[in-house]
């Protein structure tokens, strides 16, 4: 069987030769990872999502199932870095670079309070010209035989906190703001027509995503998860499904998130991601036990401490047991449980390959 093919079958809970394969790596990484393959370095895609969607030519050397496509910067909104260092993207969110990483530095809906206020604000338009440029390349090439991944993560909450700062929005919606729910809406209905899009490239699995889960538990309750969050990501389900009803719809979000699983089975979730190993109560047993006839899942191997800080040995052995409990009747793609870090060894990224390999063996 040939990578799609493979993906497919095991998202479908039919049994493979091996689950399929996923990677994504931070671009410090990718540089070490291209020289070792004696590749030439490929500058990473401009879009919110980049380091999901770059690189293709280095996924596919080494092996992976799967690619990923997304909303690309369009023509008229290129990100754009100015003389300070301040990097604004088309949403004008402002970040600057501290080392390894980009910091948000600038909300451009801080000063939020009322309708008026978003109303105001200039949304992106999901179908900008240049906006699906990249991934059509991608659909292209790799289309017939790799799974596709419609990335559409920082679905609607993450986004929120990115246009009005994390704490602001946290406060706001306790306190009912007037303006949480248009905002709320409209990155929907952006998210929507990109979501939308990307099933008509081609697209065979479509992957939303925010963040709700700290270590430890969850960063925002039930009731409140219920009340302003659930009925939008139902409408984005329900519009995907009517445009494919065979779509697979995948959620992200890191941290601990046991009691907001149930709520997306509800909602229509088909698979779960990323299964962060070290957050309270996400042990993998338990979830295939709990959850398994119910979501496919997808992740699941530490970032955290085993592929930075683990002998390749070690990162074999714990690669092949989760994949021997999640991957028992299908219904497990094998990946990272986040982006791997610039800390990780290429042999250790290397070992996580093999063991991938070895288990078709």
């Amino acid at each position: 069987m040939n990578a799609k093919e493979r993906f497919i079958k095991a998202l479908n809970f039919e049994e493979t030769d091996r689950p399929p394969f996923y990677l994504s790596f931070v671009p410090q990484l990718a540089e070490k990872l291209y020289r070792y393959y004696g590749m030439p370095y490929q500058q990473p895609i401009d879009s919110f999502l980049s380091n999901h969607v770059s690189w293709t030519d280095l996924l596919v050397k080494m092996g992976v199932d799967c690619l990923c496509i997304a909303a690309s910067s369009p023509d008229n909104g290129k990100t754009r870095i100015e003389e300070d260092g301040l990097i604004l993207n088309e949403w004008n969110i402002g970040m600057k670079n501290h080392g390894l990483y980009d910091d948000f530095v600038l909300h451009p809906l801080a000063h939020a309070q009322s309708v008026k206020d978003i109303e105001s604000f200039t949304f992106p338009a999901a179908d900008a010209p240049g906006r699906f440029r990249d991934a059509e390349q991608t659909i292209a090439k790799y289309g017939k035989d790799y799974g596709i991944i419609g990335d559409l993560e920082c679905s609607v909450f993450e986004l929120a906190w990115y246009l009005t700062g994390l704490e602001k929005f946290l406060m706001d919606m306790m306190t009912e703001e007037p303006y949480v729910e248009i905002l709320l809406d409209r990155i929907t209905d952006y998210h929507i027509g990109v979501g939308k899009r990307l099933i008509e490239l081609g697209a065979d699995m479509i992957w939303c995503g925010d963040d709700y889960g700290t270590q430890r538990g969850p960063l925002i309750d039930t009731d409140t998860f219920r009340r302003l969050f659930a009925p939008r990501i139902r409408r984005m389900f329900r519009a995907f499904k009517e445009l494919n009803p065979d779509i697979k719809l995948a959620w992200h979000s890191c941290g601990s998130i046991l009691p907001l699983i149930p709520e997306f089975i509800e909602l229509g979730l088909d698979v779960l991601n990323p299964l962060q190993p070290l957050a309270d109560g996400m042990e993998p047993q338990y979830l295939k036990d709990t959850f398994g006839d119910k979501l496919a899942f997808f992740g699941a191997v530490c970032i955290q401490d085993l592929l930075p800080n683990s002998s390749p040995e070690q990162i074999k052995s714990e690669v092949k047991r989760r994949a021997a409990i999640l991957g028992k009747g299908g219904g497990y793609l094998i990946a990272p449980a986040h982006n791997i870090q610039a800390d990780t060894p290429v042999e250790n990224v290397l070992a996580f390959v093999e063991a991938v390999n070895e288990l078709a063996e």
